[in-house]
C-alpha cells in the first residue's frame, strides 16, 4: 500500500472508532497544503464526558491497533480527559469535552484547511 492509501485507512478507522462510542461533530482538516503544519491531517470530534473522551480515545487506539497493527506516535491528557491528544505522526486526533472545544474555538486556527463534516450515523 502506498502512504496515501494507508492514511486514508487510517483515517476511516479513526472516524469508525469515534463513531461506534459515539462521537460527535466529527471534523477532518486536511492540512497538507498548509505551510508548516504539524500533520496532515487532523481529526476533532466532541465527547459529553470525560468517561465518554477516554472512551472514545481508548475505542480509537484499539480499533487502530487490531485493524491496522499501527499504536500511536504519543497519547496525551488522559488524566483528566477534557482534551485528548492521539499522535499517529501524519494524522492526529483532538477528543474534547464539548465546553472546552467550544473555549478553544480549534477549527478557527485552521481557517486555510479543506474541511470535512462527518454526520452522525445515530
Amino acid at each position: 500500500m502506498n502512504k496515501t492509501v494507508e492514511k486514508q485507512a487510517l483515517i476511516d478507522k479513526i472516524v469508525e472508532a469515534i463513531q461506534d462510542v459515539k462521537g460527535e461533530d466529527i471534523m477532518i482538516f486536511d492540512l497538507s497544503n498548509i505551510e508548516n503544519s504539524v500533520a496532515e491531517t487532523f481529526i476533532i470530534c466532541s465527547g459529553n464526558s470525560n468517561t465518554q473522551v477516554s472512551a472514545l480515545a481508548g475505542s480509537v487506539e484499539k480499533k487502530v491497533r487490531n485493524d491496522l497493527k499501527d499504536r500511536p506516535w504519543h497519547v496525551e491528557g488522559t488524566e483528566n480527559a477534557m482534551w485528548v491528544l492521539v499522535d499517529y505522526v501524519s494524522v492526529v486526533v483532538h477528543i474534547f469535552q464539548k465546553q472546552v472545544r467550544e473555549y478553544y474555538d480549534i477549527e478557527e486556527l485552521w481557517g486555510d484547511a479543506a474541511i470535512t463534516r462527518i454526520e452522525n450515523e445515530y
